[in-house]
């Protein structure tokens, strides 16, 4: 539950002008839609304030603020989240970080990227890799600010090899709700220093403080990169392939899954053929590493195994241009679907990689059940799926009571098959009635514990993740 937060005034514009100026400060009525939603917008607000900081100091200040008078505070990066984990529920100061986007410091010593939270996730690629590092993590939406992708934990297709955002953060600078700054992590490669609150941070969806300062960690860039697109007559028999190929001698930087319907979705909205669209199913493969001799011993490896597990054709990727066809289609996918319905909504579950097949057959089942349509692609290799169910022409009462109960049917069966509600989108607003669910009592009450230490006002993306 909310606190009664203050009624923002005029008197609280006039203030916080007063910290980051008069144009960086903007007033409810001035301000755009865009920053009153996410990506999926189903989840909408309006916020009293916009403030955008340029600095530590600036967001520091505005806490120190709003902790002192009571008022609310929602931290925004690039508004790329599907989950409402950025828009102003109660109103309040909406904190645009995104003007906080420099580059501060490359230590190629010890391998470590240090920059501010608005840099954007592609922008962080072409940095590194132009040096000749790396930097795994390798979500889907390259618009979001490495901010947000530390707030949500994010993983994406490299996760399988590489793992997620929290495994290559060393060190963070925050900023607490009362407006503390503090310093967490460093640039040492190992510590036992204590409970990990540099670890708890990230994944935390900006509810217990804001990132203004991020070290990463990076590795050499692979010098050699292949990609397999491996049709199969159906899905099942795709997934019943993925455990062979990761138990192989090499493990693939990604293990995708996709379908036809899907495929033809993203050929429509690019206006590009993809490379094979004849099949119902399949596995896209990905190997990289130091020598050709290392990867093509590892894709040659996992296209027998694809072969013998039924596969009806393994297609190489070694060229550009085919790279260009396969991964631009995959990179499209969502926006792809979204272009094809009015609205639609996401569950973004992680079951047991054996169980992939089965919990995307069941939401085959689901479309007939309840009369929708439902489309779904993500990631084989560690059990993340994007199950996407589109409103079309549905009228609002029906698409909503249709929306809730497919929603019912999918987190329930994913806690049958021993899931979890999120892999990588977070839970923000949305999801959390299905995160309560899920959670044991005793897992609830470390939680609101947690926030409490941390935000004894609530004031910090009130409303997300706890309930």
């Amino acid at each position: 539950m909310a606190a009664p937060y203050k009624t923002f005034s005029a008197a609280d514009l006039a203030a916080l002008r007063n910290i980051c100026g008069e144009t960086r400060v903007i007033a409810r009525n001035e301000i755009g839609d865009d920053f009153c939603h996410d990506e999926l917008s189903g989840t909408r607000s309006r916020p009293d304030c916009l403030v955008k900081a340029m600095s530590t100091a600036e967001v520091s200040a505005v806490m120190k603020y709003a902790f002192a008078h009571n008022i609310p505070v929602t931290p925004r990066g690039s508004g790329t989240g599907l989950v409402g984990g950025s828009v102003a529920i109660y109103g309040g100061i909406m904190l645009d970080l995104s003007g906080m986007n420099r580059f501060l410091e490359l230590d190629e010593e010890n391998m470590t990227l240090t920059l501010e939270p608005g840099v954007l996730l592609m922008e962080v690629g072409k940095f590194v890799e132009e040096r000749g590092l790396f930097y795994p993590p390798d979500p889907g939406e390259k618009t979001a600010t490495i901010g947000g992708n530390i707030s949500t934990n994010a993983g994406g297709m490299r996760a399988v090899k590489y793992g997620v955002t929290r495994d290559y953060v060393r060190a963070l600078e925050v900023v607490l709700p009362n407006g503390e700054i503090m310093e967490l992590g460093g640039q040492v490669a190992k510590n036992s220093s204590g409970y990990s609150l540099k670890d708890l941070i990230a994944g935390s969806e900006g509810t217990l403080a804001i990132v203004t300062r991020a070290t990463l960690r990076l590795l050499p860039l692979p010098k050699h990169k292949i990609s397999l697109l491996v049709p199969f007559a159906d899905l099942p028999a795709a997934i019943k392939a993925v455990p062979q190929v990761i138990r192989a001698s090499a493990v693939p930087t990604a293990v995708e899954f996709m379908e036809r319907e899907v495929i033809l979705a993203a050929e429509q909205f690019l206006g590009r053929k993809f490379p094979d669209n004849s099949a119902d199913a399949y596995l896209l493969l990905t190997f990289d590493g130091a020598s050709k001799t290392e990867v093509a011993l590892a894709w040659e490896e996992a296209a027998d195994i694809c072969l013998k597990c039924g596969a009806l054709d393994v297609f190489i990727s070694a060229t550009q241009e085919r790279n260009e066809a396969i991964w631009s289609a995959r990179g499209a996918f969502l926006e792809a679907i979204k272009n094809s319905t009015t609205e639609m909504d996401e569950c973004d579950v992680v079951v047991p990689r054996r169980n992939v097949a089965e919990f995307v057959m069941y939401s085959h089942d689901l479309q007939q059940k309840h009369q929708i349509r439902i489309r779904s692609f993500g990631h084989a290799g560690d059990g993340n799926l994007h199950i996407y169910i589109l409103r079309d022409e549905l009228e609002e009462k029906v698409w909503e009571s249709k929306l809730a109960a497919v929603f019912d049917d999918l987190y329930q069966k994913a806690s049958e098959l021993g899931g979890k509600v999120s892999g990588e989108h977070g839970i923000g607003f949305a999801k959390r009635p299905y995160l309560a669910e899920s959670l044991s009592p005793a897992e609830k009450t470390l939680m609101h514990g947690i926030k409490q230490v941390f935000d004894p006002l609530n004031i910090l993306n009130p409303g997300k993740v706890v309930c």
